[in-house]
């Protein structure tokens, strides 16, 4: 079996979903593009593969991007950064595992530095008191991931809203399928709130609370609305 980063696990369009993005964006960090006869190599992927199966650690990647969408500047800029990351740090998905957000944050600057990328998409900054943060991006990113507690440290699962709501995406549940942390569909959830059942029924039959429940039917209805624009 892969290990949990290398792990296929969604279709671009499904992803997309996921992560609240056009899918054609997606693919475009994740693949490259072309346009005019130029070839735009991808952000993400080391080299263009045409593959529309995306791994664990790719879906993870895009959402450490998806966190820099609303900035004016190009995300093929961190290409060079993923690229040198994951060189000197020795694995594949350097932006889906801990240490740039950590032990690696003087890595992280020093790559930042060497490839002049734009200081709207750092991920560490020199703090007034010299030392180093997470950029606002990098935080709200690394709140919404878990990492393995194994000396990989790589993402476990991640917490489309952030960990105040109980959705998570996990590779190794419900084949990474949005649930609540105790194990239940949102999707199934919101489908039976929207059937009829009442909510403390629902609640007692899945072992959840209500405001379980609730954060299920507001996920999946946000999802459509999403859908839906």
């Amino acid at each position: 079996m892969p290990a949990t980063l290398d792990r296929p696990v969604y279709g671009m369009s499904q992803a997309a979903r996921l992560l609240g993005l056009r899918t054609d964006s997606l693919r475009r960090w994740i693949d490259g593009y072309e346009r005019a006869g130029v070839t735009y190599f991808p952000v993400i992927r080391e080299e263009r593969s045409g593959d529309d199966i995306i791994t664990w650690g790719e879906f993870v990647e895009a959402g450490y991007l998806r966190e820099y969408r609303a900035k004016r500047v190009s995300l093929q800029y961190l290409r060079p950064v993923i690229a040198i990351l994951r060189e000197e740090l020795g694995v594949r998905y350097p932006l889906a595992t801990l240490q740039p957000y950590t032990s690696g944050r003087n890595l992280a600057l020093k790559v930042q530095k060497q490839v002049g990328l734009d200081p709207s998409l750092n991920i560490v900054i020199l703090g007034r008191d010299g030392t180093l943060q997470l950029t606002d991006p990098a935080q709200a990113f690394l709140e919404k991931v878990d990492f393995a507690a194994d000396g990989t440290r790589d993402a476990r699962r991640l917490y489309p809203l952030g960990r105040a709501v109980p959705v998570v995406l996990d590779p190794e549940r419900s084949f990474g399928e949005p649930t609540l942390r105790a194990g239940a569909r949102t999707e199934i959830i919101a489908e039976l709130v929207d059937a009829g059942e009442p909510r403390d029924r629902v609640a007692a039959m899945y072992e959840i609370s209500t405001e379980d429940v609730d954060a299920a039917v507001r996920y999946e209805y946000d999802r459509a609305q999403q859908r839906a624009a």
